[in-house]
């Protein structure tokens, strides 16, 4: 039996961080997991910007509600659904998640929780253990599933590694240099096609 595991930002909706920086005219927060692979380190570099500009989780949220879902992504989903199961796992956060699942029709999605102050600021978060990606996989696989897992930044690395099929879905030019084993696509129709080679089989 095979099983999808997928990434979230970059896969099936725009990157958070870049639509926040556009929207609050904090440039440097356009950095994401594409540019740093110390996943710990840019968490705690953007809460300190956060923390510098006075943006709580309210400011953060309200941008987020304005993000609409990538062209395509609810048909590529339903065609996943029609052929496999799908978990979303992602190093996003529960409070941020929350209104992109609901545009998404609600996939399982596995990510984080933020750690918030009595006056909404984020002041820290609570990985759900380390290296959360790989460890899905790990699970599934013990579970005695076949994983095909995609997606596009330097902390999907170990879980399409990981995986029994792992795909790079539109990644960067330095996460293709530094990981040129894995297969790259760059829509949902060549995605499609590789995943058909596992599912439909």
């Amino acid at each position: 039996m095979h099983i999808i595991c997928s990434d979230l930002e970059g896969v099936f909706v725009p990157e958070v961080w870049i639509n926040v920086a556009e929207k609050t005219g904090i440039d440097i927060l356009r950095r994401t997991t594409r540019d740093e692979p110390d996943y710990d380190k840019l968490m705690k570099w953007r809460i300190g910007i956060l923390k510098e500009h006075g943006l709580t989780l309210k400011d953060i949220q309200d941008v987020i509600a304005q993000i609409k879902p990538l062209d395509g992504a609810n048909e590529f989903i339903d065609w996943i659904k029609e052929r496999s199961q799908l978990i979303v796992v992602s190093d996003t956060f529960a409070q941020f998640a929350e209104p992109l699942m609901q545009q998404l029709n609600r996939p399982t999605l596995f990510c984080h929780e933020l750690i918030i102050d009595g006056d909404g600021m984020i002041t820290g978060y609570q990985l759900r253990q380390k290296d959360p990606k790989k460890k899905v996989v790990e699970a599934l696989q013990s579970l005695q599933y076949k994983v095909i897992a995609f997606g596009d930044s330097y902390n999907d690395t170990s879980m399409l590694l990981r995986a029994d099929a792992g795909i790079l879905f539109r990644p960067p030019e330095n996460v293709i240099r530094d990981f040129p084993q894995l297969p790259v696509t760059n829509n949902y129709e060549e995605l499609k096609a590789i995943l058909k080679q596992y599912i439909e089989k």
